[in-house]
């Protein structure tokens, strides 16, 4: 029996591998989560996926999956481990495609001088109100209640430093129309989920897991 070939996800910020509880693959994939390391002071985004990378069996081919933050730090290991795809989901795969309101962020630095646990309360404020289930509410809130607000803050600040411009060679960006986390207008998605919003991830699974099952399965036609 072959083995299954490995699909790494990469979750978004404040958040991890219980977002991606409705994603099921294809026959022939497995998914495996690449949860978050301590970041070291100071790091940059290159630097954190470089380390984060050290997880994945460079043996085999496989593929990328990031969620918002996480689809960043899919575009940085591809520069240095190249997947057969990358997929993309909320996110961007450059820094140029972030919101201009991020840069003046950036600029201002004011995101230095908030208590870290500002971070955690904004978070769950804005993610309870991006999914309809009651059950998904639950294990969201339950989800930043557990993120450690350190990390949150280190990323922040990575994300508004992140510098990278290239995308990587094998893309599927998928992207909400309503995305209020990281606006459409700002980026170029491959495939659009209508009325999508930032953790569509969850609330329309069902259109996320035809998404990547497509994906996958283009891999399976081209013979790889």
């Amino acid at each position: 029996m072959m083995n299954k070939m490995h699909v790494y996800f990469i979750s978004g910020l404040a958040a991890d591998s219980r977002v991606f509880q409705h994603i099921h693959l294809p026959e022939g994939f497995e998914i495996i989560h690449l949860d978050w390391i301590a970041p070291v002071k100071n790091e940059t985004l290159e630097s954190y996926a470089a380390r984060l990378a050290e997880r994945i069996d460079l043996t085999e081919p496989f593929v990328l999956v990031g969620l918002s933050m996480g689809g960043m730090l899919v575009s940085e290991i591809a520069k240095i481990h190249p997947p057969l795809l990358s997929i993309l989901v909320s996110s961007v795969p450059t820094a140029d495609q972030l919101p201009p309101h991020f840069k003046m962020a950036r600029i201002l630095r004011l995101h230095r001088f908030v208590p870290t646990a500002f971070f955690k309360s904004a978070s769950i404020a804005k993610r309870l109100f991006s999914v309809d289930k009651k059950e998904d509410k639950l294990v969201l809130k339950q989800v930043i209640r557990d993120s450690d607000p350190v990390f949150i803050k280190w990323a922040i600040d990575a994300i508004l430093n992140w510098r990278n411009n290239t995308a990587p060679e094998h893309l599927w960006h998928i992207h909400g129309t309503k995305d209020e986390v990281l606006p459409m207008r700002y980026t170029r998605p491959t495939h659009v989920v209508e009325k999508g919003k930032h953790l569509m991830i969850m609330s329309r699974a069902d259109e996320l897991n035809d998404f990547l099952g497509e994906a996958l399965r283009s891999l399976s036609n081209s013979g790889v």
